[in-house]
């Protein structure tokens, strides 16, 4: 029998104050899918979690609950169940000598690059000699047809020289939009996302009009994300999230590590310091 990956991706803010065009998602071992899924949904259950949690329900009511569930997820990534990836760029390299179709579909662009480099699995250093693919994306909000486009491109993967060569094959077939709601994979990465998105561009430091300090919202979404970086800490000791993550066993890192960032970077770019973090300084 083949073996099998099921990569679900998810897409966060387009335009944050310092970073923006964020995309997650994490890859599983169809045959650990079931256990994997279980242990999230039982922990759900166990927490009164009934609904779809997601990073905008935080509050300080729930923190304690986010936290376990958040605990339960990283666990099984130390394990090896999961591997989890973050995409994003960063205002301050803005890109140039980009055509009106680059803009136009720099959305679908970025999420391509996403699926294709950020799980490294050209670097994949399995002893198969056939790997498939599925791919479970977050509903799309665009026309009904960029989206069968872009599922097209996707599912072209399997001619590109990295996968042929890294024989990973993505059936067509198997790459759909799905709601979050019906996958607690999905709602897990929705979290991750949110959290770093949350913390890159300083919204743990608002404080809403009229007010004094934070608001406990505010709080509680800075505890979570304090949390979660523990969790990744424990996986990569002295972890920054603003950055890429290094590679501390060379390229084959892209692919073993269980949790990575990429800062993505155009290749053609003038740098506005006008939207760096550290004029503010």
């Amino acid at each position: 029998m083949a073996l099998e990956y099921i990569l679900y991706a998810d897409e966060s803010i387009t335009d944050g104050k310092y970073f923006s065009n964020f995309y997650g998602g994490c890859l599983v071992e169809s045959k650990d899918l079931a256990e994997v899924e279980r242990r999230l949904n039982d922990t759900k259950l166990s927490l009164n979690l009934r609904k779809e949690v997601k990073w905008q329900k935080v509050t300080a009511p729930y923190l304690g609950k986010y936290e376990a569930l958040m605990a339960v997820f990283f666990e099984l990534l130390a394990v090896g169940k999961i591997k989890v990836r973050v995409m994003f760029t960063q205002n301050r390299n803005v890109p140039t000598q980009l055509t009106p179709e680059h803009r136009e579909d720099a959305y679908f662009i970025l999420y391509y690059q996403f699926v294709k480099h950020a799980f490294g699995l050209a670097h994949a250093d399995h002893s198969q000699a056939h790997v498939r693919l599925r791919i479970y994306l977050d509903a799309i909000p665009d026309t009904k047809e960029k989206r069968a486009r872009f599922r097209g491109y996707l599912g072209a993967l399997s001619r590109s020289p990295d996968f042929r060569d890294a024989r990973v094959f993505v059936d067509p077939e198997q790459i759909a939009e799905v709601d979050s709601h019906d996958h607690v994979l999905l709602q897990c990465t929705d979290i991750v996302l949110g959290a770093m998105q949350f913390r890159l561009n300083d919204h743990h430091k608002k404080i809403p009009d009229g007010a004094a300090r934070r608001g406990s919202r505010t709080i509680a979404k800075e505890k979570l994300y304090k949390s979660i970086l523990e969790h990744i800490r424990g996986l990569h000791p002295n972890f920054n999230p603003g950055i890429t993550t290094g590679q501390r066993e060379g390229s084959v890192s892209r692919w073993r590590d269980p949790y990575r960032h990429w800062l993505f970077v155009p290749a053609e770019r003038e740098i506005d310091r006008s939207k760096s973090k550290r004029k503010e300084r």
